[in-house]
């Protein structure tokens, strides 16, 4: 069913007005705050905030905090949305409007490319090393798309996102991606990353991972790359994950295998020295899930770690199948 005759008018009102029209247009491309489309549009910034809320009423658009900044982006679910994205497919290329807001749209993310360079670059000696230590990407990426496979993913999150690899790895997977990680340095390196790839399906947020800013059972795919050894509680954030995870669907951590490099916890906050099958597979078995394939993954490399890719799936369809054919035997 399409949009009733009332909304259908209302969200062309909304959108039909120039200025918010350029403002869907900017935000189809990707996040961008307040501050951001000011620059782009040479408005003020309580005229853009104005039309921003416009926006939002209609569910055109989605707003989240992160700090003291808002970002926006158009929303990507919905029958409105969809309808934005046809009108917004029928503008021409050529209009000098939307190539100039596209022009200034391309500076300000070369911006915020540089400013996420700059961070990434104070850091890099400490990436370094880890990496010496860690298993190669590639190695990783075949674990990550073998156990994955092929069906396509509706909706993927991925937690403790850092520089958006994961939701670049998969893109030509899902349909929909949300990253969250707690650091705005890196979240700003994320979107460098997402920019840069083209990839306007998903977006990341600001976010603790044990307390996620999501509505449950939204996610049939979730992924945790590298996080769990930093946290104190690290089947809290499984338990998370758990929670905003689609019944049926499947949840896969990529994380250290035990290991005695002691140093790791002074030099690189590292709070746990790996992690077991055994506890593993308890924690997960905890919050309802069962472990379907688990791959370990040496480095090659003298002293360096290993690292275990697990993959786990809800179990409560199948434990509501079992009841209803329980109930039908019964009956019978």
């Amino acid at each position: 069913m399409g949009l009733a005759l009332d909304t259908l008018v209302d969200v062309l009102k909304t959108a039909g007005e120039p200025t918010r029209f350029r403002l869907l247009a900017l935000l189809a491309a990707g996040d961008l705050t307040v501050t951001d489309l000011t620059e782009i549009l040479g408005q003020s910034q309580p005229r853009i905030s104005r039309h921003l809320k416009l926006l939002a009423e209609e569910a055109l658009i989605d707003r989240y905090q992160e700090g003291a900044w808002a970002y926006f982006r158009l929303r990507q679910e919905g029958k409105a949305a969809t309808l934005i994205r046809t009108l917004l497919a029928a503008a021409s290329e050529e209009d000098p409007v939307l190539l100039r807001d596209s022009e200034r749209l391309t500076m300000v993310k070369r911006q915020h490319a540089e400013r996420a360079q700059a961070y990434f670059s104070r850091n890099a000696s400490e990436w370094d090393e880890l990496r010496r230590l860690h298993v190669s990407d590639a190695a990783v990426e075949g674990a990550l798309l073998k156990l994955i496979g092929t069906t396509p993913v509706d909706a993927l999150l991925d937690l403790g996102t850092g520089t958006g690899w994961i939701l670049q790895l998969l893109s030509n997977v899902y349909r929909r991606a949300v990253g969250i990680d707690a650091s705005r340095d890196m979240l700003s390196v994320a979107r460098s990353n997402l920019d840069k790839a083209g990839i306007v399906k998903a977006s990341v947020r600001h976010g603790d991972i044990l307390n996620l800013p999501l509505e449950g059972q939204d996610f049939d795919l979730i992924t945790v790359h590298q996080v769990l050894h930093f946290l104190d509680q690290p089947e809290l954030a499984i338990a998370e994950a758990a929670r905003v995870l689609r019944p049926g669907g499947r949840l896969l951590i990529v994380d250290l295998a035990p290991h005695t490099l002691e140093y790791l916890r002074e030099d690189h906050a590292h709070v746990r020295l790996g992690f077991s099958h055994q506890v593993m597979a308890e924690w997960l078995e905890k919050v309802g899930l069962e472990v379907e394939q688990a791959l370990d993954l040496g480095s090659g490399k003298e002293g360096g770690l290993t690292a275990t890719v697990w993959l786990a799936r809800d179990r409560r369809l199948l434990i509501a199948a079992h009841h209803a054919s329980a109930q039908s035997q019964t009956v019978l």
